[in-house]
């Protein structure tokens, strides 16, 4: 029988939560198709700054046409039982109009440059609407840590 770990405190699980997306590189990224149309999803890498989460692939993936196509997004950070879930709105930035210091930043954390790949790629945006985090199912009641983009107390 797997030992569980007593729930974190809505703090500890809000700080958790801002160092993970600080250190780690990818996502699980889901989306769907506009008015009701297929979901699609495919891990990229990301780039947590300014409050948002930074994606980049190539304009014709089924990502990408139906983050154009919808503006929203649910992202996956971590393993199943220690998990990160953002439902976010998001935004694409043409590869040309992003700064050389933003590109720079978003390779170096995410270890690939869409700026030196074939294809013309986008950078989307991702603002966090909803931000969830938990371990185990004793976390699940209090797994709600940002709501309508506002971070929640966390006492």
């Amino acid at each position: 029988m797997t030992q569980v770990e007593p729930p974190r405190s809505a703090k500890q699980r809000k700080q958790d939560t801002l160092d993970r997306l600080e250190r780690e590189v990818d996502a699980w990224v889901a989306t769907a198709g506009p008015e009701g149309g297929a979901p699609y999803m495919m891990p990229l890498s990301f780039l947590w700054r300014d409050d948002c989460v930074y994606v980049s692939t190539r304009a014709t993936n089924p990502v990408a046409r139906n983050l154009v196509a919808s503006g929203q997004v649910h992202l996956g950070i971590g393993p199943t039982r220690d998990v990160v879930h953002i439902i976010g709105r998001c935004e694409a930035l043409p590869a040309e109009e992003v700064s050389r210091e933003f590109g720079d930043a978003f390779a170096a954390g995410a270890g690939f440059d869409p700026r030196k790949a074939d294809g013309p790629y986008l950078y989307f945006r991702i603002r966090p609407v909803r931000i969830q985090a938990w371990r185990e199912a004793n976390e699940l009641a209090g797994r709600d840590l940002m709501r309508d983009g506002v971070w929640l107390d966390a006492d």
